[in-house]
């Protein structure tokens, strides 16, 4: 009875395992995440995440997901206003902030890479409220420090649920995870004109942020860079 106890209390635990947030969708909303955020990434520095946080960063990790090579980006309202692929990382950051440095202002970024010296310098210069990455060096991580309130994570491997979950008119709807991820063995032209292997590569990259935008997505890009959407 005592090892069947236990065994019940740590079910209840890991169903029940909730964290309170600094507020919901608004200040005067309370607000409550349920499951374990310590699996996902580990918090280096800033103030208590909130409920707008959490989607945000919902949305910008599943993006970083869907690209292998050197990319940094910047979310707003779970949509990303600036992305941009680049073998530096240091110019990924700069074009990224190119492409809407005014919505830019207060958002989350991401990147795949880990953050060095000159990165963290050029992303320092700029007003955010959260950096994920895989990792960032010792001199890194003592400039994007130098704000205490500013929200500084380390991104960590998990496996992301196959099904999504959303609450409405007082029930829930369920949908599959979208992880598919075009290549280009994906793309079949119907058109006289072939486009070029750079075209093709530049159309798999729009459409990776096309993915991670919402509602009916029009994005423009160039050279791996967003323009606009």
């Amino acid at each position: 009875f005592g090892i069947s106890s236990q065994y019940d209390h740590a079910i209840f635990n890991y169903f029940n395992k909730s964290t309170p947030l600094r507020y919901g969708e608004n200040p005067h909303q309370p607000g409550t995440y349920y499951g374990n955020l310590d699996t996902i990434f580990d918090k280096l520095n800033g103030k208590e995440i909130s409920f707008n946080n959490i989607l945000d960063l919902d949305a910008a990790i599943g993006m970083m997901n869907d690209f292998s090579e050197p990319v940094s980006a910047i979310f707003k309202h779970n949509n990303p206003c600036g992305v941009a692929c680049r073998a530096d990382l240091t110019e990924a950051w700069q074009k990224a902030l190119e492409g809407d440095p005014v919505s830019a202002f207060g958002g989350v970024v991401a990147s795949n890479q880990m953050i060095e010296r000159i990165t963290a310098e050029e992303i320092n210069k700029l007003f955010f409220e959260i950096l994920i990455a895989p990792d960032y060096t010792p001199v890194a991580l003592e400039i994007l420090r130098s704000k205490k309130n500013r929200i500084i994570l380390r991104l960590k491997p998990f496996d992301r649920q196959a099904k999504i979950f959303r609450s409405a008119l007082n029930g829930v709807i369920e949908q599959t995870r979208d992880l598919k991820s075009e290549t280009l063995a994906d793309l079949q032209p119907v058109t006289r004109k072939v486009p070029s292997e750079n075209v093709k590569e530049e159309l798999i990259f729009a459409n990776k942020i096309a993915k991670h935008a919402k509602s009916n997505a029009i994005v423009l890009t160039k050279n791996k860079q967003l323009l606009g959407i």
